[in-house]
């Protein structure tokens, strides 16, 4: 989902202090964005045993409000946001009608009838252009993407770390919960959420407060040990707990139920964009699974690599690399069904050779998210 390769890469309100700390910059998504700062395996580390942030200004932040607001929403989004409490949040799933994943989502719930989306950066237009065609009622939309900074503070010593700087009681704020608060005095949506599978807080702080915000996590995180986490970092931590990564995993030509995320699917609710697909292979069984692979010759899979058995391709790679914290060489992939039980064993083609590899249960690190 990359933008035109003439078109000009976007910047996030911190690129000039990421070039001075001596960030490796990358395209991304069209974003300019750090990939690492002293190294991958080093970052992912300091995540896993103290603290990191992550600068994710790049994701985008869309804001419905008025009384049409929930149905529009319970239309668009596969999950049930009727059971959002004011000061939750959910993980939740856009959806074509033919059942393909437009993109995956954090959905809050602000106050009564108004609600924050936030979507993947490379998927910010398509994903804008998706809710407004199709997200019609008694509401009103607003795209605060450009306006808003996004902070994440993850691993478990972030609760003290925030704790020490916000002026609200962040041991209160359960998972997958919300509450408005000044951190180093600057206001921000304090979320007790993460894409790391540890435990942190993402924060949301008007674009021109991101700088101070991020400067002031770093100094007042110094005796936690902090470091500031690119995106190579925020990749093997996510696949080592199995969370989706959109263009990867999942896209427009995969299916909720195949994807393993019927949990964010509720049929119940009523209708939905793409109910009657979705229910349909939640009934008749998903013809292909994405399951979890270690490799057992030592190898790294990487997205689009052939999943071959007995010399016949089954499937492809769409996520792998070195696990840091788990020390293995490590994947996700589509197969067939009949290829996905745990145990099964399977070969990763790598520049020509096939390479052994086993299905194995997921996730393969167990997250460590505070859970109230």
């Amino acid at each position: 989902m990359s933008q035109p390769s003439d078109a000009p890469l976007k910047r996030t309100p911190l690129y000039a202090v990421h070039v001075k700390a001596g960030a490796k910059m990358v395209p991304f998504g069209g974003w300019e964005m750090p990939v690492q700062y002293a190294g991958i395996i080093e970052e992912h580390r300091t995540v896993r045993r103290a603290v990191g942030v992550f600068d994710v200004s790049h994701m985008g932040e869309f804001e419905i409000e008025g009384p049409g607001a929930l149905a529009v929403l319970q239309r668009i989004t596969t999950n049930d946001a009727s059971a959002l409490a004011v000061g939750q949040v959910q993980y939740s799933l856009l959806c074509y009608p033919d059942g393909g994943i437009v993109d995956d989502l954090t959905l809050y719930r602000l106050a009564d009838n108004r609600f924050m989306m936030t979507v993947n950066a490379a998927n910010i237009d398509k994903d804008w252009a998706w809710v407004t065609s199709q997200g019609q009622g008694d509401c009103r939309w607003e795209n605060r993407s450009n306006e808003t900074g996004l902070l994440a503070v993850q691993g478990p010593r972030a609760e003290a770390l925030v704790g020490r700087l916000a002026d609200v009681d962040v041991t209160a704020i359960g998972y997958y919960r919300v509450q408005r608060g000044r951190v180093a005095g600057v206001p921000a949506v304090i979320s007790r959420t993460g894409y790391t599978g540890e435990d942190g807080f993402e924060l949301y702080v008007a674009a021109a407060d991101t700088e101070r915000l991020w400067h002031a996590l770093l100094d007042g995180g110094k005796g936690d040990g902090i470091v500031p986490v690119g995106l190579g970092a925020r990749d093997t931590l996510r696949l080592e707990v199995k969370y989706a990564l959109y263009g990867n995993d999942i896209d427009q030509t995969t299916n909720p139920i195949e994807a393993g995320l019927g949990w964010v699917v509720k049929l119940a609710k009523g209708e939905f964009v793409g109910r009657p697909p979705i229910e349909r292979v939640k009934a008749e069984g998903p013809r292909r699974k994405l399951v979890g692979f270690e490799m057992v010759d030592r190898a790294v899979a990487r997205h689009g690599y052939r999943i071959v058995k007995a010399g016949a391709e089954i499937g492809t790679v769409t996520s792998g690399s070195y696990g840091p914290q788990v020390d293995r060489y490590i994947g996700v992939g589509y197969v067939p069904t009949a290829h996905s039980k745990v145990g099964d064993e399977i070969e990763v083609e790598v520049r020509g050779k096939p390479q052994r590899a086993k299905v194995v249960q997921t996730p393969f690190y167990p997250p460590k998210v505070k859970k109230h």
